[in-house]
């Protein structure tokens, strides 16, 4: 399905916005759009954390074969019955089978076969006695306790059956999938593409990343940090050469694009060199222009040939994370087969103290988390990135509140999965 491409384009340049979308409503015009990439082949050693694009059955049982559990002695385990202190019992050693060999001959009773593990049962043998349980001499061996049939085995299929699904499609593979898709000799993994996302930064203000603030213009932050952002969400990022605020140099950078989503970060407020809202109208769909939300109210989304999400993200650079996380970020991850969900680690803690907000919009809070108590930062300008790296994390106020008191529970969204502060919390 797909969303009718708007009928007026709405200049905001010097002017202000008329009305605001909701947040949900991007979220869902988002969810309607975009559908996960289509699957290609990579290598084990390039599978881990990536989507797997269809189901995976077993090929063949795993173990293959029936298999010693330990280092030991392949044996008839009703020969061992009777065995212990009092009674120790012998068995004469005819060989030694070692991991990847077979036994070249059958075992007779009275008889067994000195085993390392992995190595395959040898035939006329169900059991395994541990080398720790053992006595070795004159080319016998002596044992004190019985060694039920198929104790110290592995059986063939006990870990995975022949034909048996081992994973869904749809699954983030772990490490020890990809170990499991080894061990079934899969390769290679059919997985859901990886979206390309690129980055485009707009600014005459702006001195390229890794140099040093001269005069009355900054360096770019936005663009190193949106790199990092669309990594963690499993795209490719590939960022531009700043573009400077002129129309016709805009209009070339979004039209350049080849990739499946496109981040174009500043050009996107109400100033008059705000130029990336009408020529994304222009070229493409300016779906939404303006967001309940703060900070980042001046976001938007649009399309480009009517498959591809472009993200209109505002310049300051809190302002600039805010609208990525809610917006940028989980198309990325649909469009690679993950969830749109926030990928942070969650907590239901109480206030510390009164959190302030507005009726009618999304309020992004920075807080402090301390003592599983939380507390938001008294510093939350839209320019201020340095809050974020104070801030153990987020809170996100519904539109509909006028702010929580303290000890209202909240749901806090934690920047950092290792702050050694989530050991104190509650996860909901």
């Amino acid at each position: 399905m797909g969303a009718e491409k708007p009928a007026s384009f709405h200049d905001v340049r010097m002017r202000g916005f008329r009305d605001r979308a909701e947040v949900d409503d991007v979220l869902a015009l988002l969810s309607a759009r975009l559908s996960p990439l289509p699957g290609e082949d990579v290598g084990l050693h390039e599978a881990a954390g990536r989507v797997l694009a269809v189901d995976v059955k077993a090929p063949s049982p795993v173990p293959s074969f029936d298999r010693a559990a330990m280092d030991g002695y392949a044996l008839r385990g009703e020969e061992t019955f009777g065995a212990g202190s009092y009674n120790p019992l012998e068995l004469e050693v005819v060989g030694t089978c070692l991991p990847g060999k077979s036994f070249a001959r059958s075992v007779e009773k009275g008889q067994a076969v000195r085993i390392m593990t992995g190595a395959p049962l040898p035939r006329g043998t169900d059991a395994v006695l541990p080398a720790e349980m053992a006595e070795e001499s004159n080319g016998k061996v002596k044992m004190n306790e019985p060694v039920p049939p198929g104790r110290h085995v592995s059986h063939q299929g006990e870990d995975i059956q022949a034909g048996s699904r081992v994973f869904h499609a749809g699954r983030a593979l772990r490490p020890q999938d990809v170990g499991i898709l080894a061990a079934l000799g899969i390769a290679p993994v059919f997985v859901v593409r990886r979206p390309s996302v690129t980055v485009i930064v707009t600014g005459d203000e702006l001195l390229p990343c890794g140099s040093k603030p001269e005069g009355f213009r900054i360096v770019d932050s936005n663009s190193v940090m949106l790199e990092a952002l669309v990594r963690r969400d499993g795209g490719q990022p590939r960022v531009l050469p700043i573009v400077p605020d002129r129309r016709e140099e805009v209009r070339a950078a979004i039209l350049g694009a080849d990739s499946d989503v496109l981040l174009i970060s500043g050009a996107s407020s109400v100033g008059q060199e705000d130029h990336a809202p009408r020529v994304l109208a222009e070229v493409g769909e300016l779906n939404i222009h303006g967001i309940a939300l703060r900070p980042a109210s001046p976001a938007g989304i649009g399309f480009l040939g009517g498959t591809r999400p472009v993200f209109l993200l505002p310049g300051n650079p809190v302002s600039c994370l805010c609208a990525y996380d809610l917006f940028a970020g989980p198309a990325v991850r649909h469009l690679g087969g993950k969830s749109m969900e926030l990928p942070y680690r969650v907590a239901s803690l109480p206030l510390a103290s009164k959190l302030v907000s507005a009726v009618g919009r999304v309020d992004y809070v920075r807080v402090k988390i301390h003592d599983g108590r939380v507390t938001p930062l008294a510093t939350s300008g839209a320019s201020i990135l340095s809050s974020t790296t104070r801030a153990d994390g987020f809170v996100l106020v519904p539109r509909d509140s006028e702010g929580l008191a303290p000890d209202e529970m909240v749901r806090a969204y934690y920047y950092d999965l290792t702050d050694s502060a989530i050991a104190e919390t509650t996860v909901s």
